[in-house]
């Protein structure tokens, strides 16, 4: 089982408050401890780096979040056909997964330093996970996220070979998938094109926010330390 850390000591804002109409960003400021990431995921929130260096962190709750149901996963027949030239392994090589997700050569590229070592620690406590494609040995492909109860919080994926992360995002969406699955919620924070393409939607604020508490009760998957 994860274990719990010091609370955290910053009060969050509670984001049903927020005005729908408005921004996704909620609040600027706090810090990056496991008792603060995790009191925020609790509540909806989640954390990014500010625009420059020395900038403190911005914490988000989208006005339409993006959201993949555990059913409404859709792999191509050539994606299945592709997914079994991989082997997926659970948290065999964390660090390896986060650092390929922040190479500061992708575009559009946010995680840094202090994220890298923020996650980390979470990993160390039991709390965050990777979902890793291998290929002959070498890691090519894979996320990471936050497990808290019936809630995976993804956070970033990569691939060095095609499908690969579409092969972790699989692999994850099958370990979810148990007595439990229609109230577990596997959050990816905004939908692009390419998640919409494979079956992520977006919900409300207010929609997400509702389903959460009753996520957050569920058991947390095996896989992930749950009992």
């Amino acid at each position: 089982m994860p274990t719990e850390p010091p609370p955290t000591p910053w009060v969050l804002p509670d984001p049903t408050l927020a005005d729908d109409d408005l921004d996704d960003l909620v609040a600027i400021g706090a810090d990056l401890e496991p008792g603060t990431l995790l009191a925020a995921y609790r509540a909806g929130l989640f954390p990014m780096p500010g625009g420059r260096p020395g900038d403190p962190t911005y914490w988000f709750c989208p006005v339409d979040r993006g959201v993949l149901p555990l059913d409404g996963l859709r792999v191509s027949r050539s994606l299945r056909r592709s997914a079994r030239e991989f082997e997926v392994r659970v948290d065999t090589a964390f660090d390896e997964v986060v650092a390929s997700c922040a190479d500061p050569r992708r575009p559009q590229g946010w995680i840094d330093r202090d994220i890298r070592r923020a996650y980390d620690r979470l990993h160390e406590l039991g709390w965050a996970h990777s979902v890793e494609a291998w290929r002959d040995g070498r890691l090519v492909g894979g996320l990471y996220g936050v497990a808290i109860g019936g809630l995976f919080a993804g956070e970033s994926m990569f691939h060095h070979e095609r499908d690969a992360s579409k092969v972790a995002l699989i692999a994850l969406v099958e370990l979810l998938r148990d007595e439990h699955a229609g109230r577990r919620l596997l959050d990816v924070q905004w939908q692009t094109p390419h998640l919409a393409s494979l079956g992520v939607v977006e919900v409300p604020r207010s929609s997400y926010l509702a389903a959460l508490p009753g996520a957050l009760e569920l058991p947390l998957p095996g896989v992930f330390g749950g009992e």
